[in-house]
């Protein structure tokens, strides 16, 4: 169902490539993982997922749509004057969607300041998924939050999607880059990896699942 609805998502067509790849860890996020429904998208506990990958979010869009957060009909025709769905998503006008995105480099600092914020009120079951793209890690912002992370323990989980389309490598790969977290690297199109990965929650250390798909087009 859900590739289908993603096949209706127009007005965007250059960040598809973006979207394809996150296609499956959203699908299993949303299907497996995550305790938030349309019912419960503003239960104090429920599970918080960022967008942190903000060019492109097709995929997401259509994952909420077949998940019941908004009528499909607005996939028709992205960045339309009367449409609710930009081209980056928007906390304001899209129902389930947590936080705005689309500069890259925010969203990792976002969940951690939101992992802080829900150890601080009590909510220890309530779990922060952050899903970035391999070349954002390039932005220096994100190695800070890595760091601040794993110096508090952070019980947080990252995904990058991995492929291939950062300007700099990184000696030993992207999971060398999280000092002090937990890792897994995974093959981001198969969903019960991706589903074991995503369920290995350490409430002592953050985590981050190193998701490898195809390199990217351009």
């Amino acid at each position: 169902m859900t590739g289908s609805l993603l096949t209706r998502v127009t007005g965007d067509e250059k960040h598809l490539p973006s979207a394809n790849s996150t296609y499956d860890v959203l699908w299993v996020l949303y299907d497996r993982i995550l305790r938030i429904t349309p019912e419960t998208a503003d239960a104090p506990d429920r599970d918080r997922f960022l967008l942190s990958k903000g060019h492109g979010p097709a995929a997401y869009y259509a994952v909420l749509a077949a998940k019941g957060f908004f009528p499909p009909a607005w996939l028709d025709g992205i960045g339309t004057r009367m449409n609710h769905l930009g081209g980056h998503p928007d906390r304001v006008l899209v129902p389930g969607v947590e936080v705005g995105t689309g500069s890259l480099g925010h969203g990792l600092g976002l969940g951690v300041g939101t992992a802080l914020g829900l150890r601080a009120q009590g909510f220890l079951d309530t779990r922060v998924f952050v899903l970035l793209g391999d070349a954002e890690l390039d932005e220096g912002s994100n190695h800070e939050a890595i760091a601040y992370a794993a110096a508090t323990t952070l019980p947080m989980t990252a995904i990058v999607i991995d492929n291939q389309s950062a300007s700099h490598g990184w000696p030993g790969g992207i999971a060398a880059r999280f000092i002090g977290w937990t890792t897994s690297i995974v093959d981001g199109r198969d969903h019960d990896a991706i589903e074991l990965a995503l369920a290995n929650r350490d409430r002592d250390r953050p985590h981050v699942v190193v998701a490898t798909v195809e390199k990217k087009e351009y």
